[in-house]
């Protein structure tokens, strides 16, 4: 079991450079979880995609369903406070700090290509690329 942030799943779902990568991620561990948040993230990243002409509305509401389904059973809710400690003790958004106190909580890998996570919690942490390696 591991956390995915938003950028994996984005990149499992919308094709980009790290693609193959997410896919490679789901190989070798399809048990995904995330906190609440990675809805309304992905939500924003689909409709930021829908206005660029990127995807159409059909194609974003199937996009969104799949993404749904894989995650159903694998989405918390996470401690305000434990939240508010992790962003105090780095410059990350509460809403990154969310994926941390998730695997912490769990002991178990963030997989991220947010380098500024990265950076902040080595601990806990892990890169796309360093994860399927």
């Amino acid at each position: 079991m591991i956390v995915v942030d938003t950028h994996l799943l984005v990149n499992f779902y919308l094709r980009s450079e790290h693609s193959h990568l997410a896919d490679k991620a789901f190989l070798k561990d399809p048990d995904w979880i995330a906190p609440l948040l990675w809805r309304s993230e992905f939500l924003n990243v689909l409709t930021g995609c829908l206005r660029k002409g990127i995807i159409s509305l059909e194609t974003a509401g199937e996009i969104a369903g799949e993404a749904e389904l894989l995650m159903e059973g694998g989405e918390y809710s996470v401690g305000s406070l434990d939240v508010l400690k992790l962003a105090a003790q780095s410059r990350c958004s509460a809403y990154d700090c969310e994926f941390v106190a998730l695997a912490r909580e769990f002991n178990i890998p963030l997989v991220t290509t947010d380098s500024q996570i990265l950076s902040a919690f080595p601990e806990t942490a892990v890169s796309l690329e360093g994860f399927v390696r």
